[in-house]
C-alpha cells in the first residue's frame, strides 16, 4: 500500500523524488544506527577493562564526552551560516569514522582517549540535530511522528547488524576492541556517503543562527530531562551491569541486540502513537515508566535473589533502552509550536546544549554519590527527578488545531 505522507513533504522542492530520497535517507540512518550502536554496546567493557576506570572516573569521563553536546548551539549556529542539513550530516559521519578510529588505534592514555571520545561526541551530536529536521522534512503535517518513527526503525535494523555482528566476534575472537571500532567507522563512514546523496532541502530558506524563546521554554525543560534520563541508561545502567555484576561485553551487546530488535517493532509504532495520543501523555508517561526503571535498577538486589536480581536488571536495561523511541516526541511537539520552521535546527540545537549542560555535571554529583554512599543512591535520585520530570510534562499543550487526546491527571 502506498504511504500517503510519502506524497505530501512539509518543505521540499518539487522536483525531487521523495520515493528516492527517503529510502537514501533510511539506509543512511541505518548505518548510522549500526555505528552508534556499537560504540554504545562497547565503551563501558572498553573503558573498565582497557582503560581500568572506576566508577568516579567513569562519572567525570562524561564531562569531556557530553562537552560537545553543551557547545553545539555555538557549533550548529556557525555551520548552518554554511551548510544545510544533510551537510551537516556528512560532517558528523566524517567525525564519527574519525573518533572511532582514533579509540582503536590511538588511545594509549587518558589524554588521548579523551580527544577521541570528543571528536566522536561532536559528531554523534551534530547528527542529532539534524536527523530530526531531515526526517520532517520527509514528512506531511500531522504524521511527523510516523515519518520520525519509521526513521527510528531503520536506526534499530542498523543497530541490530552492528551489535549483532559485535556479539558474534566477542563470542568467538574475545573483545578485539580496535576491530569493533574499525567496524563502526566503516558505517559511519558509509552513512556519510549516503547523506551527501540526498537532495532534500535544497532550496529551503536557512535557519537562524540561534534561537532562544520564552515560547520554547517546556522544550528546553523536556530537553533537560532527556539528558537526565540519557545519563541513566547510558552511564549508569550500564555501569551498574559492568561494575557491580560484571557482565561481559557480549552479554551487553545481546541485550543492546534486543533491544534493538524490539525497537524496529515499537519505533514506528510509538510513532503512530504520539501523532494518536500526543505528546503530553506520551512523554509523561516516559517519565513514570523512568521512574519504575530506576526503582529496579536500586533494589533489584534486595527483592530478588541471584540470578532472578540480574534477569529483572536486564529486564530494566532493555526497557528503558526501548522507550528511547519516545524521544521523537520532542522534536514532533517543538514542530507543533514553531513560529517559523527555520527555528526547528537551531532550537533542538539550543535543545542540546541545554540537555547536556545537565549531562555533563550529573554524572559527576552521581559518581561521587555511588563511591560514598552506593549505587542505589543514584538510581533514588534518578526516581526522585522522573517524578518530577512527570509534572513538567502534564504542562504540555499544542494548538488546539493539532489531533491530541487530553491526559487524564
Amino acid at each position: 500500500m502506498t504511504d500517503p505522507s510519502i506524497d505530501k513533504p512539509t518543505r521540499t522542492p518539487g522536483k525531487v523524488h521523495l520515493r528516492h530520497e527517503i529510502k537514501i535517507a533510511l539506509m543512511a540512518t541505518l548505518f548510522f544506527g549500526a555505528a552508534s550502536g556499537i560504540f554504545t554496546t562497547t565503551l563501558n567493557n572498553y573503558l573498565a577493562e582497557v582503560h581500568r576506570l572506576d566508577a568516579g572516573a567513569r562519572g567525570w569521563l562524561e564531562f569531556p564526552r557530553e562537552l560537545p553536546g553543551f557547545l553545539i548551539i555555538f557549533v550548529a549556529g556557525a555551520l548552518l551560516t554554511l551548510l544545510r542539513e544533510t551537510q551537516m550530516a556528512v560532517l558528523a559521519m566524517l567525525l564519527s569514522c574519525l573518533g572511532a578510529l582514533g579509540m582503536g588505534f590511538l588511545s594509549p592514555g587518558t589524554a588521548l582517549l579523551i580527544l577521541w571520545i570528543m571528536v566522536w561526541s561532536m559528531g554523534d551530536h551534530i547528527i542529532f540535530t539534524v536527523e530530526g529536521v531531515i526526517g520532517l522534512k520527509l514528512a506531511r503535517d500531522g504524521s511527523e511522528g510516523r515519518r520520525l518513527g519509521q526513521f527510528g526503525g531503520a536506526r534499530n535494523f542498523g543497530t541490530i547488524a552492528g551489535v549483532g555482528t559485535i556479539f558474534l566476534l566477542a563470542e568467538f575472537l574475545g573483545d578485539r576492541f580496535s576491530l569493533f571500532y574499525v567496524i563502526a567507522a566503516g558505517c559511519a563512514l558509509t552513512a556519510g556517503f549516503l547523506y551527501l546523496k540526498l537532495k532534500v532541502g535544497r532550496g529551503d530558506t536557512p535557519s537562524k543562527r540561534m534561537v532562544f524563546k520564552r515560547k520554547y521554554k517546556l522544550f528546553y525543560m523536556i530537553s533537560a530531562l532527556f539528558g537526565i534520563r540519557k545519563q541513566i541508561f547510558l552511564v549508569f545502567g550500564g555501569w551498574l551491569l559492568v561494575a557491580i555484576h560484571g557482565v561481559e561485553v557480549s552479554t551487553i551487546a545481546l541485550l543492546y541486540f534486543i533491544s534493538a530488535t524490539l525497537g524496529v517493532v515499537f519505533r514506528p509504532l510509538m510513532g503512530e502513537v504520539i501523532d494518536w495520543l500526543g505528546e503530553r501523555f506520551v512523554l509523561s508517561a516516559d517519565e513514570l515508566m523512568l521512574l519504575i526503571i530506576c526503582m529496579c535498577y536500586a533494589f533489584a538486589s534486595d527483592i530478588l535473589s541471584a540470578p532472578y536480581d540480574l534477569y529483572l536488571l536486564y529486564a530494566a536495561y532493555v526497557f528503558d533502552s526501548t522507550l528511547f523511541a519516545l524521544r521523537v516526541a520532542r522534536t514532533t511537539y517543538l514542530k507543533k509550536i514553531a513560529d517559523d520552521p527555520t527555528d526547528i535546527t537551531p532550537t533542538i540545537s539550543m535543545g542540546i546544549t541545554i540537555d547536556h549542560a545537565v549531562a555533563m555535571l550529573l554524572p559527576i554529583l552521581s559518581g561521587y554519590i555511588w563511591e560514598a554512599y552506593g549505587f542505589r543512591w543514584v538510581f533514588i535520585l534518578a526516581g526522585a527527578i522522573a517524578l518530577a520530570g512527570y509534572f513538567v510534562c502534564l504542562q504540555i499543550r499544542v494548538p488546539m488545531t493539532e489531533k491530541t487526546r487530553p491526559l487524564s491527571a
